[in-house]
């Protein structure tokens, strides 16, 4: 598997279908992740999953898996989505047993700047579940401010400094 970027413990590399077992694992995790990545309750299959992944490498997807460095563990994934015009929607999923490790802060920390650098983004915005005031904390810490909300999302975003 090819780094394509890395961070302090982080490698970040192209999405894999030799990883579907981890995907699984961790967008199934209702409790401690899929509640805040979407709506869905329904378990993935793996055959969904793995179609999942083929058609983000088939349309060159900006989705990155995360390895930790130190062991080659499976952290979770990033991805700018919706491009256009200089501007891209960001999104993380961590796996459970990888949260609270400050991995979240530090990918987004580089993700802004690999957006920023290698994409040539001068604006990357994101969505956060208003009840998940940690996540909201982290992106504020990392320069992101609210732009807008509604009873269910917070909408923040990040410029480039010209």
């Amino acid at each position: 598997m090819e780094i394509i970027f890395e961070s302090g413990n982080i490698n970040y590399i192209k999405p894999s279908v030799d990883l579907v077992p981890e995907y699984i694992e961790m967008v199934n995790d209702i409790e401690n992740v899929a509640r805040f990545i979407g709506d869905r309750r329904e378990p993935y299959t793996k055959e969904e999953e793995r179609s999942y992944i083929q058609d983000k490498l088939d349309n060159n997807a900006v989705m990155f898996s995360m390895l930790e460095k130190e062991t080659g563990r499976f952290i979770g994934n990033i991805e700018f989505f919706n491009r256009d015009n200089g501007s891209a929607e960001w999104g993380i999923v961590i796996t459970a047993s990888m949260q609270n490790k400050g991995y979240g802060k530090e990918a987004l920390r580089r993700s802004v700047e690999y957006g920023f650098n290698d994409l040539g983004l001068i604006r990357i915005c994101l969505i956060v579940f208003a009840d998940n005031p940690r996540a909201i904390h982290v992106y504020e810490q990392c320069g992101f401010k609210e732009y807008d909300r509604n009873g269910v999302d917070v909408f923040m975003e990040i410029l480039k400094e010209v």
